[in-house]
């Protein structure tokens, strides 16, 4: 059985992806998940903290798809494959989850609590895409997670946002192989 908490934040996602900021409000919450009356005040006291934890669970859940923050690409060829493949996934299946976190993103610029919860988050995929850079002989592999983590920012909002259906294979793989030396020809 699925618990409260879990059916809160459920539906607190799935109306903040679909209705925007201002569709966000406890007693909405509670009908949309089908919960008595203040359950989702109980776990979740203000408007802030509702919003803390919905950032939250949209990370486990993203982290979750990426494998719990442990993709391994070999090449940057599979990484470009990898990130290709996620950037369908965020703008496809979970489009209402990227949306939320969209919604969110904007929000953050006036709540520095909900920028502090977003600035952990993108440490961690961060660090997951350093590492991988780094294993893959990137030179500047912090530089270079930051270029392809804007990219593929850019590539999610103008999916979400203008229904842009361009492939960003072309764009990732400009990103990714700029972050490697090129062997000089003679």
């Amino acid at each position: 059985m699925t618990s409260t908490r879990t059916r809160a934040l459920d539906a607190a996602v799935e109306l903040l992806g679909t209705g925007g900021l201002r569709a966000l409000t406890h007693a909405r919450v509670d009908e949309h998940a089908n919960l008595p009356k203040g359950s989702t005040s109980n776990h979740f006291r203000t408007r802030a903290a509702l919003l803390s934890g919905v950032v939250d669970w949209i990370a486990a859940h993203e982290l979750r798809d990426l494998g719990g923050g442990e993709f391994l690409p070999t090449t940057p060829a599979e990484l470009v494959d990898l990130m290709c493949g996620f950037l369908d996934h965020l703008t496809g299946v979970d489009r209402t989850w990227t949306a939320a976190r969209l919604v969110l993103f904007m929000e953050a610029g006036h709540e520095p609590g909900l920028r502090d919860a977003l600035s952990r988050v993108r440490a961690v995929m961060e660090q997951s895409l350093v590492a991988v850079l780094t294993k893959l002989g990137a030179p500047d592999p912090l530089t270079a997670a930051q270029a392809i983590a804007a990219c593929c920012e850019g590539v999610i909002l103008h999916r979400v946002a203008r229904d842009d259906r361009t492939d960003p294979r072309p764009m990732l793989e400009l990103v990714v192989h700029g972050a490697f030396p090129r062997e000089e020809t003679i």
